[in-house]
């Protein structure tokens, strides 16, 4: 149920009506007609722009259009009010009985409540995190990690196929220095004094991995030079840090359909194919680049290089796919690897980059156009950098990681529910200012303990009731008389549950899941208000045993938040609380 989809279908209905009966012209576009909640709550409970939208194309004045409109409005049950605003926007009021009416929904659809057909099954691959495999995850990761997993779920709940994609970045030169670090950290199992030279990984996560390949080879690798043992210690400590990083992810709840390999790229002739692709396309031409800006002339070298045509598919310049001696670039295997999302049939792909990918965002846009005809949209989501504080100071590095404050520090100091709310209480692209200390403090300022403890005392609430012989069950609660819940307190929070579907909706077509973790601090809000209410008013609270009648009534609208509350933080990923401690 969206109330709001069924407030426009019948605003639809009343313009359909008004061509009918000549009001208006035939072959208008309502696509753009739509019904929202007003600006200022004082005005309504949803507005509709259906005049401002339609007057040009229709030759009439905005005003005329609405004070007609409102008219029709008007003969529906549900609406008690439509009242035409400045140059034609129309302010609509509803019944209290269509506010009374959402708990009962919300208890019969339980935590499909919301549920959306909005995706109709389309195939949408999301890639996240996709760090490189040498070693722990760190709070960047996290941040990532946790926003892609957020969304991912979003899009599921709002009807799309899902898959959820790790790609391994096991084909570049940064997995050799893993394992040269790794075969130093083997020496040192065999007891020598080993020095880490700049470029190597010197943490402390690979002092295990070395034992293990002692364990493995024994002393086979032993002052041996590096053609020996570089092959095999490579994909020896590249599934050591897979481990790892799987551990770390499976720590903060985020469980991969598939992981990836960049490898599996090289010597199978995918690359080939994808850059072939495009060269039957026209786009891959030999050819020399202007220097990049900034940089002086005699600091340019031109070379010739293998080229792909991005600026035909929105780039700013065209990106060399093969160096001037034959290699590929870092850019050929990621289009390869889109080709292969686009060839297993994807609808729509999204990738989760870290910010310092800002500059990789138009080409690779470009590319996914080109190999699919802009038939498969990408959407690339950049996350920003996590600032880490405790106590207000900045928050030391693990000595463990060497360089770097891990995932697995996050999750250890405040568990996975408090860091995977509080990274989706800004926008993807916003700053995070995380400071352990204020994330675990219960006060109203911490947002995922003030969720957390809205369920937890509906949950109380409801037990309390039970220990009183009060039937608590949703069958019970949703044949409730919600003619009852007539203060205004009980139908704000009514409202606001009204506006999850929508939020949704809205939440799922931008990508954005930090939409979810403000609404629910919202409904929290008003949740804790309406029981604060209660304690000076005996008829607002939730269990007042002189009218079992109304006690079922305010249960079921409390039942019909904790139920809005568990499905919001379903898709965040985080375990609603049933008691604080």
């Amino acid at each position: 149920m969206n109330l709001f989809t069924d407030i426009r279908s019948l605003v639809i209905e009343s313009l359909d009506t008004m061509v009918s009966d000549g009001t208006l012209p035939a072959g208008l576009d309502l696509r753009n007609v739509a019904v929202e909640p007003p600006r200022d709550v004082a005005h309504g409970d949803m507005a509709t722009n259906a005049a401002m939208v339609l007057a040009k194309p229709a030759k009439k004045k905005p005003r005329d259009i609405a004070e007609a409109l409102a008219v029709k409005l008007a003969s529906d049950d549900r609406i008690t009010s439509a009242e035409v605003a400045g140059p034609g926007f129309l302010n609509l009021r509803l019944a209290a009985s269509v506010w009374q009416g959402i708990p009962k929904s919300v208890l019969s659809a339980g935590l499909d409540f919301g549920r959306s057909e909005m995706g109709q099954g389309l195939k949408v691959n999301v890639e996240y995190v996709s760090a490189n495999p040498t070693g722990p995850l760190h709070v960047g990761h996290t941040r990532g990690a946790v926003f892609g997993d957020a969304l991912a779920s979003l899009l599921d709940f709002a009807g799309y196929d899902v898959t959820r994609e790790y790609y391994i970045n096991d084909g570049g030169g940064q997995v050799d220095v893993l394992a040269r670090s790794v075969y130093l950290r083997y020496l040192e199992a065999h007891g020598q004094e080993v020095a880490f030279p700049d470029g190597t990984y010197p943490g402390d996560y690979l002092i295990d991995t070395g034992k293990a390949l002692k364990a493995k080879v024994g002393d086979a690798y032993v002052d041996q030079p590096e053609d020996v043992w570089l092959q095999d210690v490579r994909t020896f400590s590249t599934d050591a840090m897979m481990e790892l990083i799987r551990a770390d992810l499976k720590s903060l709840g985020v469980v991969m359909d598939k992981f990836y390999s960049e490898k599996s790229l090289y010597g199978t002739g995918r690359i080939e194919a994808a850059i072939g692709e495009l060269d039957d396309k026209g786009l891959i031409y030999e050819g020399v680049l202007e220097p990049p800006k900034g940089k002086k002339p005699e600091d340019w070298e031109p070379r010739e290089q293998t080229l792909f045509k991005s600026t035909e598919h929105g780039d700013d310049v065209d990106r060399p796919v093969k160096k001037s001696d034959g290699a590929w670039t870092y850019f050929a295997p990621d289009i390869a690897y889109h080709y292969d999302k686009v060839d297993r049939g994807f609808d729509m792909l999204i990738d989760v980059f870290g910010a310092d990918h800002g500059g990789y965002v138009k080409r690779m846009k470009a590319a996914v156009s080109a190999l699919s005809d802009g038939r498969v949209p990408l959407d690339i989501k950049l996350t920003q950098l996590v600032k880490l504080f405790k106590d207000g100071q900045e928050f030391k590095m693990s000595k463990r990681a060497g360089t770097f404050v891990t995932l697995r520090d996050v999750v250890d100091l405040v568990g996975a529910d408090v860091t995977r709310f509080v990274m989706l209480t800004r926008k993807n692209d916003a700053s995070l200012d995380f400071d352990f200390s204020k994330v675990l403090e219960q006060s109203k300022d911490n947002p995922v303990f003030y969720v957390q403890y809205a369920n937890a005392r509906i949950c109380s609430t409801l037990r309390k009731a039970g220990e009183a012989g009060i039937a608590t069950d949703d069958v019970t609660l949703g044949a409730a008389d919600l003619s009852l819940l007539d203060d205004d307190a009980q139908l704000s929070v009514a409202k606001k549950l009204a506006e999850w579907p929508r939020l949704v909706d809205i939440a799922a077509r931008t990508h954005e899941p930090h939409r979810v973790a403000f609404y629910l601090y919202d409904l929290a809000s008003d949740l804790h208000g309406l029981y604060h209410l209660g304690k000076s008013n005996d008829d607002l609270r939730f269990v007042n045993t002189s009218s079992q009648s109304a006690t079922h009534a305010k249960l079921a609208l409390a039942r019909a938040v904790s139920i809005v509350i568990s499905a919001g933080l379903g898709i965040l990923g985080v375990n609603p609380a049933q008691e604080m401690r």
